[in-house]
């Protein structure tokens, strides 16, 4: 992938729901203007939610999503309707399409409360209008559409469009922790995990947004680090590190240099550092024979010392001293009952929008069980969470006064990065 790329995490995703043969597939490919979705008179011809990043003008760059019917029956047609469900947990816009010759039923009315009850913007869209003797005048959040006269389909972008609007206060994942000409040092190992030839989307997109603030980033492994700091003329702002490191970094570092982790910084862009904060104190509490379930939101080909299922099973043994059991999921597979698990450590989710991130939280807070990610954790192991928080004073500060354990985590002073 490219610097130049929208990452999907970074897209709207937009999701088309409906009964089977509504027309969802030919909304699809009215909407984007290519054949995107197989077309069909047979019911259930989507058998699989199917994802295709894209352009989608005026919006951007959108992940448009294309569900299976709803309305789908037997063993085969549950595990359809299970998959398209799990898409809300990911939709940032919902689009209801509904047969216009049968009218909204009970599937409808049932997906408009999950639309409600998740927050989940959307718009009604009747379909195949061309076929109705009359068009009536749409209720609020409808609008009458053809995917095969094209009727109202540009109308349906902008509504689309109008409904995607994000807020611009949005964080930066570093950005606005520096300022222009500053320094920031990069540590990225190269071992056998690392791709081949290029690296992962967290240590992209970071090298993208610190030259975006017109800020210098300077990469290094962690074996190169120290000398790099005595031939620097000049005091970096800003040490991020891959958390696998972290233990070793953080010596390397001056204490006078703030230093944090690509972890910790996804944590803080996707709103769920503070609980991920906490949740990394609960592995002091674990006890022989809790279960851990480590989440990754990408499927990848697993290395012989692979962090998600070799590494961090072993730190965290290491750390609690106590026999724990593990269990694992990896992509669009996280566990709707989290009742068996004491914790759940998840990766840092650079795979994953916002939405379907703070999903996952809201998961497993609502059923009592605290979550963490691999860097807060890592950090905590390490002894340094409280360091590698520093660099967010305010979030620090709010959790001291929330939670009186991070008050023994040591006495590392919280710093302001950007202009001090």
């Amino acid at each position: 992938m490219s610097l130049n790329e929208t990452p999907t995490s970074s897209r709207v995703h937009i999701g088309f729901f409906g009964k089977r043969n509504a027309g969802k597939s030919s909304l699809v490919n009215a909407v984007t203007g290519q054949d995107l979705a197989v077309v069909s008179d047979v019911l259930g011809t989507t058998t699989d939610p199917v994802y295709k990043a894209m352009e989608l003008l005026p919006l951007g760059p959108v992940v448009i999503i294309d569900t299976p019917g709803l309305d789908d029956v037997g063993y085969l047609g549950e595990k359809r309707v299970k998959k398209a469900r799990q898409v809300l947990n990911k939709t940032d816009v919902a689009v209801l399409v509904v047969d216009g010759l049968e009218g909204i039923g009970a599937p409808e009315l049932e997906l408009l409360g999950l639309f409600k009850a998740k927050a989940i913007p959307y718009v009604i869209v009747i379909n195949k209008c061309d076929l109705l003797s009359t068009i009536p005048t749409p209720k609020p959040n409808e609008i009458y559409c053809s995917a095969t006269t094209m009727h109202n389909i540009k109308e349906l972008k902008e509504t689309i469009s109008h409904l995607a609007v994000t807020e611009e206060t949005k964080l930066r994942l570093v950005g606005d922790l520096v300022s222009p000409s500053d320094l920031v040092v990069l540590v990225i190992p190269i071992d056998k995990a690392a791709p081949k030839g290029r690296l992962i989307l967290p240590q992209q997109q970071t090298i993208r947004d610190i030259l975006e603030a017109d800020a210098v980033a300077v990469v290094v492994k962690e074996f190169e680090l120290k000398d790099l700091f005595s031939s620097l003329a000049k005091k970096p702002r800003l040490v991020i590190t891959d958390s696998q490191v972290f233990a070793k970094v953080s010596a390397d570092t001056p204490l006078n240099i703030p230093l944090t982790s690509f972890s910790i910084l996804f944590a803080r862009l996707k709103g769920i550092l503070e609980a991920s904060a906490r949740g990394a104190l609960k592995l002091d509490s674990l006890k022989d024979g809790d279960k851990i379930l480590i989440s990754e939101g990408c499927t990848h080909h697993r290395q012989c010392d692979d962090i998600g299922t070799v590494k961090l099973p072993r730190w965290i043994r290491n750390y609690t001293g106590r026999q724990l059991d593990f269990a694992w999921s990896s992509g669009g597979d996280f566990p709707e009952d989290l009742s068996p698990y004491s914790l759940v450590v998840h990766c840092g989710a650079c795979m994953l929008n916002d939405r379907e991130v703070r999903y996952r939280q809201k998961t497993s807070l609502d059923q009592g069980v605290p979550i963490t990610n691999f860097g807060t954790a890592i950090a905590h192991m390490q002894g340094i969470l409280r360091r590698s928080l520093a660099v967010f004073p305010h979030i620090l500060e709010d959790l001291e006064e929330e939670d009186k354990e991070f008050k023994g985590l040591g006495s590392f002073p919280a710093q302001e990065i950007k202009g001090s």
